[in-house]
């Protein structure tokens, strides 16, 4: 946390209580000697510890340090006395008493802003865990939908063998020829570098002519690694090739990674 949230977590009053284990008491001190605005801080809170006791406690307050030596039975160096004063047993009880009621408002304090910051981390967990669930089930209805599509009778389907970069890869288009779309499967190719993506062609063999159909730039977001593209081509084969981001005007060939020709039937 920042210097700020530090500060309003509480944890300085229970320093200045003496409530801290060893191990806390030390962290405070890290942050005294880091930042001078803690040190202000802690000055603060003893400055209001000495008001309230002299609320309590008739007569000529002395310093906070004297406070908890004569209180707590604390051995801290007494920094100084506003007076020098004899004081008597029941003026001691009053700063006893509010060196402890202030102890347990500032224990209290604590164990209830604790309690708020694990209220609100259980509440973003909730609402991190709600928007998951949500994108599942927007993933689980949009795969049901795509698999009604690719059911249809229209869909022709058409296998891309790999080529001699990636002889293992492969890919699938399920074409609907009657709305002029292509559902392109890419799950059988391998991921594409940083700076690179795939291009879809759409080709004519005779002579030999490429129409792009579209670039997959949406490859890492899409988890069914299926995507639509139109095509209102008449198409006799398709071709994945890798290209620079943006696309290219025309296939590199030695980066084609899959092919296949629409069957005559």
């Amino acid at each position: 946390m920042n210097v700020e949230e530090y500060i309003a977590s509480g944890i300085l009053e229970l320093y200045v209580a003496g409530v801290l284990s060893e191990e806390e008491n030390r962290d405070v001190h890290a942050m005294i000697l880091k930042h001078p605005e803690v040190r202000e801080e802690i000055e603060q809170i003893e400055k209001a510890i000495v008001r309230h006791t002299a609320a309590l406690a008739p007569g000529t307050v002395p310093s906070f340090e004297f406070i908890k030596t004569h209180t707590a039975g604390k051995q801290v160096p007494v920094r100084s006395l506003q007076s020098k004063k004899t004081y008597s047993w029941i003026t001691y009880t009053g700063w006893a008493a509010t060196i402890v009621l202030a102890s347990g408002m500032f224990f209290m304090y604590y164990r209830i802003n604790n309690l708020q910051q694990d209220i609100k981390r259980a509440g973003d967990q909730n609402i991190q865990l709600e928007q998951q669930i949500s994108d599942v089930r927007k993933d689980a209805e949009a795969t049901e939908e795509l698999i009604e599509i690719l059911r249809q009778k229209d869909i022709v389907t058409i296998t891309l063998g790999g080529q001699a970069i990636a002889p293992e890869s492969f890919a699938r288009v399920f074409w609907n020829k009657k709305d002029e779309i292509a559902y392109v499967d890419v799950s059988g190719l391998p991921e594409p570098p940083e700076g690179k993506v795939y291009q879809v062609w759409s080709l004519k063999l005779d002579p030999l002519t490429p129409t792009s159909m579209g670039i997959l730039d949406q490859y890492d977001s899409d988890n069914n690694k299926i995507f639509a593209l139109a095509n209102p081509n008449q198409s006799q084969a398709f071709g994945i090739t890798l290209e620079p981001e943006g696309g290219s005007a025309t296939p590199t060939m030695d980066q084609l990674y899959a092919l296949g020709v629409v069957s005559a039937s």
